[in-house]
């Protein structure tokens, strides 16, 4: 189904998952508001090959994380473009070396918190008025497999925590936003690495990962297929939910031993 001059503005989109969500919804008809930290030539390249479908693009720079640069984006996106009707929630930091949370410093804490719970929010709560107005909205947030059940993520537990949060958060604001026209979805993608993040189902069809119940590795279009079907017009029986595009892989695994497995050893007293 067509969404033919619907605005949607995808966090993190210079890449990745965002820039293949960014082509999905070009594709059917979506103008294009893009959003980077530091990738400015991906950004401008993806621009031109959007506006190339024939829709309207344009690239932000704005930290998820930093306050000041959300407003920023969500005034400058929507004069831009003219409003916001659509908003995918993509953008969130994540430190990829594995650490106990003692070990983080208090400044990385709160750079993973904002940037996953806190900055999601706030942008969330620029655009409403505008989605209220036009009587229509959709907001996609991105999770983690398994969010919905709070589990524990040894290493990550900042992160972890944030996303959690989020789950609770898009539950509520989905009751209170449905009046107005306002679908608030999470997706939340398996172990999706690399190249594959940008790529097609087909492209993966005769590869295998031996980790994935499914046998073959995720890619960007499971997830912004998935996506694209939520901001459908006729999708606006569906909001409040928590949805794993994940191939039925339990990103965390199990966390049996984890305490046995690296506490670390104590000294023996001396007597």
């Amino acid at each position: 189904m067509r969404l033919d001059h619907k605005v949607a503005l995808i966090t993190g989109s210079a890449k990745g998952l965002g820039k293949r969500t960014a082509f999905t919804l070009a594709e059917l008809g979506c103008d294009i508001a893009l959003n980077y930290v530091h990738s400015k030539e991906e950004a401008e390249a993806l621009k031109r090959e959007l506006e190339a479908l024939g829709v309207r693009a344009e690239a932000f720079q704005a930290d998820i994380a930093k306050p000041g640069d959300v407003e920023r984006l969500a005034d400058e996106a929507a004069g831009k473009l003219g409003g916001i009707d659509i908003l995918v929630n993509n953008a969130g930091p994540f430190i990829r070396e594995r650490r106990r949370f003692a070990d983080y410093a208090r400044e990385e804490i709160d750079y993973l918190v904002r940037g996953n719970l806190l900055g999601v929010m706030e942008l969330d709560h620029l655009v409403l008025p505008g989605m209220r107005r036009a009587g229509w909205g959709r907001i996609v947030h991105f999770g983690f497999g398994h969010a919905a059940e709070a589990p524990g993520w040894p290493h990550r537990a900042a992160y972890a925590a944030a996303k959690v949060g989020l789950v609770s958060f898009t539950k509520t604001l989905a009751v209170e936003e449905a009046p107005y026209g306002i679908t608030v979805n999470m997706v939340c993608p398996g172990d999706i690495r690399g190249a594959h993040k940008e790529a097609g189902i087909d492209d993966v069809r005769q590869e295998t990962d031996p980790e994935s119940p499914r046998g073959r590795p995720g890619t960007g279009e499971d997830v912004a297929r998935v996506i694209a079907f939520l901001c459908e017009r006729q999708s606006d029986f569906l909001t409040g939910n928590i949805i794993d595009v994940s191939g039925g892989l339990d990103p965390i695994r199990s966390v049996k031993g984890f305490a046995a497995d690296t506490a670390p050893q104590r000294k023996e007293e001396s007597l």
